[in-house]
């Protein structure tokens, strides 16, 4: 279940040397600096249980490769093994040092946002002749637990092992296919590595014990077998299972964690080591459970936790931060989820859905101090945990990414506002009141949209299940959709949480045009697969067609999609709400795939093709990666923390090879 809240795709890069925060740039993902000043202002405890919670999250860092593709790990060893030995040709070099960053920012060789695969600028000779180098600098261990590559042999094998996945365009071009061409259903075209030689057909009737962490394997026999994501426990009662090597290397930092954690986030942290031991569902419940009702100065998640990149919805990626909390901004997330229930209540669903007692949820404002995984910069807003039977006994959690947000902001400027926008009023909102609306639709995004609604009581461990590939982009539209509905509610001045009701116009200029910007993210063929473009494009077509509040317009040889009646789409906005809250409620297959697959699939090619060449003018990114903070430490004589420094590298390539070393 996807609860993440991304930043809007408006920004504009300015040059290298004008910018403190874009450190680096390749082709169109821009490489920005990650600051915590929050940091200096923990105790020595705090700042101890930062590092052991870092490297806890550094540790399992290499799982989300594996997950993405098979190929993945091997692919990561062959281009840290090359990067960490001097250079044989300067110029292949430069060619895959590119390629390099690219696939780190990505977690492999697929986009993190659109999961199209992308290609490298160099051939396979100059990848040969820098493997060769490498090999005879001896840059090849024997990593992440791979077989050893210890001569010219070895290394041959592995580079024909490997050719198709890195040069060959059609060879598991998507990590995710939800709508696939061809005969293969959504689990046999999509490149992802949660299943093996497994099709839909298959788990029509099966039932998983562990559905969120393993990976569903078809033996010999034709039978399906789960290979469970665990480290086994101390006395060998539950043996290891898949990604042992990383996940007993992350307990053995969370037992330093635990040694220096905050009363009560002791027991968060045992449970959480006990989940990785014996990879129990249950446990995986017990950790939710706690972790929720926990607020520390400094917070962390760690686990097997969204499932978007799964086409059933059900496979959970391996992914953590660790933030500290941002007391300057943290007035927003605590009163909006102050007050819940008010909003609730006004939710334009009908009273069946709406909760009762409502417990607010945990919120608060952070500032990152790493991301590893399956998580990345650009999200802004996140609400955990995902299982529906502990959101709705124990409440949830939600975080504004102030870190994130405050150097994507500090890189971009309005050169695309002004490019894209329909008319000079909306620009003008957009400069006035545009951050402002950035940050309330996501804090609204995260704490009354993911939180609200209730579902029918016959659905009590939630509807994943039955709404299958289509879940995650229903719920990240609720959510924006219930921003989009209160960001008008004059409760909002009352708390002195907006300074003007045209913040709320702004707010709206944005949500319409996104569906046209976002179009520059997906370079190759005519669906979006992604579930946030998915949700943008539905809620502004859907709008488009029912009530003719936005128009598309052409100016010029230029496409604009123009919000005509705001009072009109606010209308829209209620009615697509409702209707998804009661297709949650009710898990309505039918009904959410006509939907999605009417409104938010299909776009005009020519149209993505006109606004691409429109960002081309504007040398804007289209995508961000973060180059977080360091954190170096004194250890005593027992490896205990005493002190620890934070820095602010600059340099992603070592950043990635320090992260790397761990498993050297």
């Amino acid at each position: 279940m996807l609860r993440r809240a991304w930043i809007l795709v408006l920004t504009c890069a300015a040059a290298l040397g004008q910018n403190r925060v874009l450190v680096d740039r390749v082709g169109s993902t821009g490489f920005l600096q990650l600051e915590a000043p929050s940091f200096d202002k923990l105790s020595p405890h705090q700042q101890a249980l930062a590092y052991w919670l870092s490297q806890a999250a550094i540790a399992i860092d290499p799982i989300i490769y594996d997950q993405n593709s098979i190929w993945g790990l091997r692919q990561k060893r062959l281009l840290e093994g090359i990067m960490r030995t001097p250079p044989a040709d300067a110029v292949g070099r430069a060619k895959i040092t590119e390629f390099a960053k690219l696939f780190w920012a990505n977690r492999g060789n697929h986009n993190d946002q659109t999961a199209q695969k992308f290609l490298p600028g160099f051939t396979f000779e100059e990848l040969q002749a820098a493997a060769k180098a490498a090999l005879g600098a001896a840059g090849f261990s024997k990593a992440y637990g791979l077989p050893l590559i210890g001569n010219q042999a070895d290394l041959d094998r592995e580079l024909n092992d490997l050719r198709p996945s890195l040069f060959d365009p059609a060879f598991e071009p998507t990590i995710t296919a939800k709508s696939p061409q061809g005969r293969l259903d959504i689990l046999q075209a999509s490149a992802n590595n949660f299943y093996a030689g497994v099709g839909l057909a298959d788990v029509k009737d099966f039932h998983e014990s562990h559905p969120l962490n393993s990976r569903l394997v078809k033996s010999r026999d034709g039978k399906l077998v789960e290979e469970v994501y665990r480290a086994g426990t101390p006395d060998r009662t539950i043996p290891p299972g898949r990604y042992a090597l990383f996940l007993g290397k992350a307990i053995g930092y969370l037992q330093k964690a635990r040694a220096v954690a905050e009363p009560g986030q002791d027991v968060v942290i045992d449970a959480l080591i006990r989940y990785y031991q014996t990879g129990d569902p249950a446990d995986w419940i017990r950790f939710g459970i706690g972790w929720v009702g926990n607020n520390p100065p400094v917070d962390f998640a760690n686990g097997f936790i969204e499932v978007y990149r799964d086409a059933r919805a059900a496979k959970g990626t391996s992914q953590s931060f660790v933030t500290i909390t941002d007391q300057k901004m943290n007035h927003l997330m605590t009163t909006l989820a102050a007050n819940a229930q008010y909003f609730e209540d006004r939710a334009p669903w009908l009273a069946q859905y709406k909760k009762q007692g409502v417990k607010p949820p945990l919120a608060k404002a952070v500032e990152t101090v790493v991301e590893t995984g399956d998580f990345h910069v650009s999200t802004v807003g996140d609400n955990l945990p995902n299982e529906n039977e502990v959101r709705e006994k124990y409440g949830s959690k939600s975080f504004l990414f102030t870190g994130s947000s405050r150097s994507i902001n500090a890189a971009r400027g309005f050169s695309a506002l002004e490019e894209f926008a329909a008319t000079p009023e909306e620009i003008a909102l957009g400069k006035k009141y545009g951050q402002e609306a950035s940050d309330l639709m996501t804090a609204l995004h995260e704490i009354i949209g993911h939180g609200s609604g209730k579902l029918n009581p016959k659905f009590a461990n939630g509807t994943e299940s039955v709404l299958k590939e289509y879940y995650s982009a229903l719920e990240e539209a609720r959510a924006d959709l219930m921003a989009l509905w209160n960001a008008t509610d004059p409760k909002l001045r009352e708390l002195s949480l907006i300074s003007s009701p045209d913040v709320a116009k702004a707010m709206y200029n944005r949500s319409v045009s996104v569906a046209l910007t976002q179009l520059q993210a997906n370079p190759k063929g005519d669906t979006l697969e992604e579930d946030h473009q998915r949700n943008r494009q539905l809620i502004v077509n859907y709008v488009m067609d029912k009530t003719g509040a936005i128009q598309k317009v052409e100016r010029n040889g230029k496409t604009y999609l123009l919000l005509k009646d705001f009072d009109k789409m606010r209308q829209g906005v209620g009615a697509l709400l409702a209707e998804l809250m009661r297709i949650k409620a009710e898990g309505d297959y039918p009904a959410i795939k006509a939907l999605i697959d009417k409104y938010g699939v299909h776009f005009d090619p020519a149209v993505r093709d006109q606004v691409i060449a429109r960002y081309k003018k504007l040398d804007i990114p289209a995508y961000w990666e973060g180059i977080h903070s360091s954190l170096t430490p004194q250890l005593d004589a027992s490896g205990n923390a005493k002190s620890v420094a934070i820095s602010y590298p600059r340099d992603y390539v070592k950043q990635q090879l320090g992260f790397a070393d761990m498993y050297r």
